[in-house]
């Protein structure tokens, strides 16, 4: 996942954001950026050097954005995209934040407990410490570090101070691990294998427990949503063979599974016996034909996991306790789930789903 993409889904997934938007000159970044659902504000050429502040870009954007549309908005929140590592709801809770204190603007920060010097022309000096009476670490004053994550200010703050950061100040304190940023190629070696680590740690979180029922759509989870139609009318779809052991590990994990498709064509039955997976095939409403099922068995939405990629989905990944899209899922989709898979349908986003669960499942105590 390119890196400006963490920054752009985790604005897009906040409740309070309104509008996302990437200030860039590159053509790479903005098509990426605009594939994950991001606006882009062109940034010209003097504001692009390797000197040019932060504060530079934002301005230009907030000027574009009054002179082209005549939109103001209340807040601005700023996410540097060397900064991926953030916790579901970070974003969310630090604009709660500045709106329940009254400040005009916050800084994201974790807490500094070190012992830290600074070299002068008069040598090396304790700064936050006397060396001489050393305290333990525990004992330290309330001390942040800037992590450069997430900044949230009024626009008068940027636009009377040139600063990000002016009137009332408060912080947002993100733990230790969501605090380091992309600087040199280690960091990026640490900031994947955070990112890996927590991703695991958060879809095992996100799995309903207890869990009484997976539901899958068809068409782009176990086909990579096209269809082969040949002349005389008959179609066919890729579907990938590692899904079959996947759901055959799921079904002996004793997890039931059912498949919800729009569609009515035998390749979905035939697909699906193969498999041994219940099917209802033909659903207008797939919402309705959800809540049917769960009534019918006495299943609470919130014990149910499904599976999707399109807008009809939407309702039942609203619905239940655990929304997962595929890789490509339109945006809409993986706005509301709470697993976003690695693989695309088709390629094994299946198997990736099975596996996710019977893991998720085997670590519970």
């Amino acid at each position: 996942m390119p890196l400006v993409a963490h920054s752009v889904e985790h604005a897009r997934r906040s409740s309070h954001v309104q509008r996302v938007f990437v200030s860039t000159d590159d053509r790479e970044i903005a098509s990426i950026a605009s594939s994950h659902g991001a606006e882009v504000i062109w940034r010209p050429a003097e504001l692009a050097t390797d000197s040019a502040s932060s504060e530079s870009a934002l301005r230009h954007a907030l000027t574009h954005l009054e002179q082209g549309e005549g939109w103001n908005p209340d807040l601005v929140v700023f996410l540097q995209c060397t900064s991926p590592i953030r916790r579901c709801g970070d974003v969310d809770r630090a604009i709660e934040k500045i709106l329940r204190e009254g400040a005009d603007s916050i800084f994201s920060g974790c807490r500094n407990d070190t012992f830290v010097w600074r070299k002068d022309k008069d040598g090396l000096q304790s700064v936050n410490y006397d060396y001489r009476a050393r305290p333990r670490e525990q004992d330290f004053p309330e001390e942040y570090r800037e992590n450069g994550s997430i900044y949230v200010f009024k626009p008068w703050v940027l636009n009377t101070l040139n600063n990000r950061l002016g009137g009332t100040v408060t912080v947002y304190e993100m733990d230790y691990w969501s605090s380091f940023q992309v600087d040199s190629k280690e960091d990026l070696e640490l900031c994947e294998w955070i990112l890996k680590r927590r991703k695991q740690e958060e879809e095992r979180e996100s799995l309903p427990h207890p869990l009484e029922l997976v539901v899958f759509d068809f068409d782009g989870v176990f086909t990579d949503n096209k269809v082969l139609v040949s002349e005389d009318g008959v179609e066919s779809v890729w579907c990938d063979r590692s899904d079959s052991l996947g759901m055959n590990r799921l079904q002996q994990a004793g997890v039931p599974v059912l498949v919800i498709s729009t569609e009515r064509n035998v390749v979905v039955g035939a697909r699906c016996r193969k498999m041994g997976i219940e099917c209802f095939q033909g659903v207008e409403n797939k919402r309705l034909a959800l809540e049917h099922v769960l009534g019918q068995r006495g299943i609470h939405p919130a014990n149910v996991v499904y599976v999707g990629n399109d807008l009809n989905d939407l309702d039942c990944m609203r619905l239940v306790g655990c929304g997962i899209a595929v890789a490509d899922a339109i945006p809409a989709v993986m706005h509301v789930a709470r697993i976003v898979l690695k693989e695309k349908g088709g390629h094994g986003a299946v198997r990736e789903v099975c596996d996710l669960i019977v893991h998720g499942l085997a670590a519970r105590p």
